[in-house]
């Protein structure tokens, strides 16, 4: 049986979409997939200029756990995704979406873990490095490690890697197309945000009622860190 939200859990994720909503980054946007449930987001990423993802639209779903921010989310492209760090079903592997336990046999460090201080900001900023340089140490995809190994010591003259990224990047335009979502192509545009015109997204407050059963000490479980370190890879 699922474990019930606890009011911290709750707060947190009503602070974090307010802030993003209210003050964007650039190389993504994020939304509820249901305006009823706080814990399942349906997140854009956009293919940073000037690397082989440019023009890309990469849709993902990010799901969080009833004691966030003590446990990290699980983030799964939904888009096709040929990456050393992404398995085939799309989920996502990074150090800091790992649950913050010692194991040494993975090759991290505790601190290269999920923390509480870290958030959605960090996580999708980590994403977005990731995808121009990948960690094939630990890969998720050995295949797709391989590829890029070989195009990267060839200084790209093996194009078999980014052939497939291309042709992935190419498909995604369709996609926006049918979402009404202008991809950034500039390095200008990618880095110049604008909020979201739905404002429905900032008006959560509604959650507190449906969780007000809670123990009141988890409503001081939450603080906010913008802080982007921290976010190696596995």
């Amino acid at each position: 049986m699922a474990q019930s939200p606890t009011s911290g859990a709750v707060k947190a994720l009503q602070l974090e979409l307010k802030k993003i909503v209210s003050e964007p980054v650039e190389g993504f946007r994020v939304k509820l997939v249901d305006d009823e449930n706080l814990f399942e987001w349906e997140v854009a990423i956009f293919g940073p200029p000037g690397t082989l993802y440019e023009g890309g639209y990469f849709k993902a779903a990010m799901k969080f756990p009833s004691d966030y921010p003590y446990s990290p989310p699980s983030v799964k492209f939904l888009t096709k995704m040929w990456h050393p760090n992404v398995y085939e079903n799309g989920d996502v592997c990074i150090s800091i979406l790992h649950p913050p336990i010692d194991d040494p046999q993975s090759g991290e460090e505790p601190s290269e873990r999920w923390n509480p201080t870290q958030n959605v900001r960090t996580i999708l900023l980590s994403i977005i490095s990731l995808l121009n340089e990948p960690n094939t140490f630990s890969p998720a995809n050995v295949d797709a490690s391989v590829m890029y190994r070989k195009w990267k010591d060839s200084r790209g003259k093996d194009k078999e890697y980014e052939t497939i990224i291309r042709k992935q990047v190419l498909g995604t335009k369709e996609e926006a197309e049918k979402d009404n979502v202008k991809v950034p192509l500039t390095l200008q545009e990618y880095c110049v945000s604008t909020a979201p015109k739905n404002e429905s997204l900032t008006d959560v407050d509604f959650y507190d009622d449906d969780y007000a059963d809670d123990d009141d000490d988890d409503d001081d479980m939450y603080y906010d860190d913008d802080d982007d370190s921290g976010n190696e890879e596995s």
